[in-house]
């Protein structure tokens, strides 16, 4: 029975795709746009659009050690370099640095490495060294995670040296057989498991760092105090009664503090240990769920997060992080599509507000913003995997 139960919710998640129609790109970003006062953004690069499709585009970003952007594009299986030679805020150039991967939708740099997440492990790059687009080599470090479902994953280097890399859930809402679904990971720079609920390395025989994270791609350690925050993108079609209808304003999105051992409450669970009336779990599974640090509306989809004490933006920003909302798919109103401020006090996250917004217009939308990451430069820089862009924002209170 639960078999057909989860069947026919997933035929109706298929039915009631609502994601935001595609409007044209507009010439004029800047005045597209919406920022705080002092705040402006301009176009540093363009890749190649979504042509329709929901992610495959421009994703996940980091600075190599020559001071370049890299960028992951899933639609292309490359990796690109957007180097700024002039600095003068514009890309150069886009070039393909590491073609043939398979969705990659992150890397990550370690030991004047590049590490880069596909959807079934990540692998080291080995680049040619002719100065040529030759084929570079891929050394497998992470290997056989489970793909499929929610496939992307995103590695990050932690501030205590080990490899954080998340692995989605297979369906919407499911008891999952995999115990690496719907989890975060820790592993050693050269690929060891290192996941253990005392939050120890020595003899980790899994790498599950944390659980009941349905997706959750973003991650960023507080500067100050060390800890992992992390998006999580809620379930579908839930509804606050036992079978209601579909609620648009249920479940609410997570952005979790993330600690070793901790079960964050799906498939079962959501916000404030709210049990899922039409997928409860044992009696008082949701009581031992670790509760998000804040919520943000649901299904606005908070992918990238960034905290701001590298950026060059005014001191009542440097304690607070932005989340790149890439938007809904599935509410009878679109929401989301822009990016938001957690402002943080005490070193706890306290509000969210508006940052940027101005990609969705009514019932369309032009862009989708994905990732959000500091530059050198004191700039936020963000990608956009519908409009196949990637934006600079500096402050100038000028």
């Amino acid at each position: 029975m639960r078999a057909m139960t989860i069947l026919a919710a997933s035929a109706a998640l298929v039915a009631c795709t609502t994601v935001a129609a595609v409007s044209k790109t507009p010439d004029d970003i800047a005045r597209s746009l919406t920022l705080p006062p002092g705040f402006h953004i301009n176009t540093f690069a363009k890749l190649n659009p979504a042509k329709g499709d929901y992610f495959r585009g421009p994703r996940f970003m980091a600075f190599g050690p020559d001071g370049n952007l890299y960028l992951a594009s899933s639609v292309d299986n490359t990796v690109y370099m957007l180097p700024d030679r002039d600095h003068d805020g514009v890309a150069d150039d886009v070039v393909p640095v590491v073609e043939g991967l398979n969705a990659p939708n992150s890397l990550v740099f370690a030991n004047g490495s590049m590490l880069v997440a596909n959807q079934d492990g990540v692998v080291r790059i080995e680049l040619a060294q002719d100065g040529k687009r030759s084929a570079a080599r891929q050394v497998p470090l992470i290997s056989n995670l489970p793909s499929g479902g929610h496939t992307l994953k995103t590695v990050k280097l932690g501030p205590d040296g080990h490899l954080y890399l998340n692995v989605g859930s297979s369906c919407n809402v499911c008891v999952e057989k995999d115990p690496l679904r719907a989890t975060i990971l820790r592993y050693t720079l050269d690929g060891r498991p290192a996941g253990a609920p005392d939050g120890s390395v020595s003899g980790a025989r899994s790498a599950v760092w944390a659980s009941g994270l349905r997706n959750s791609q973003g991650l960023a350690w507080h500067p100050a105090t060390g800890d992992l925050y992390a998006t999580n993108n809620g379930a579908d079609m839930r509804s606050g009664t036992k079978g209601g209808a579909m609620d648009d304003e249920l479940p609410p999105e997570h952005i979790n503090k993330i600690e070793p051992g901790k079960h964050y409450g799906w498939p079962h669970c959501w916000g404030n240990r709210v049990t899922d009336p039409n997928f409860p779990g044992k009696p008082g599974f949701c009581d031992n769920m670790q509760p998000p640090a804040i919520t943000l509306r649901a299904h606005s989809t908070p992918i990238g997060i960034t905290f701001l004490d590298k950026t060059d933006f005014p001191d009542e920003y440097k304690q607070d992080a932005i989340v790149a909302l890439h938007g809904s798919w599935n509410r009878v109103q679109p929401y989301g599509y822009k990016l938001v401020r957690i402002r943080f006090q005490n070193n706890q996250p306290v509000a969210v507000e508006d940052f940027v917004t101005g990609w969705q217009t009514k019932n369309s939308a032009w862009g989708r913003p994905v990732d959000v990451i500091a530059g050198p430069d004191g700039a936020l820089y963000v990608s956009d995997d519908r409009a196949g862009l990637v934006y600079r924002i500096t402050y100038n209170k000028k």
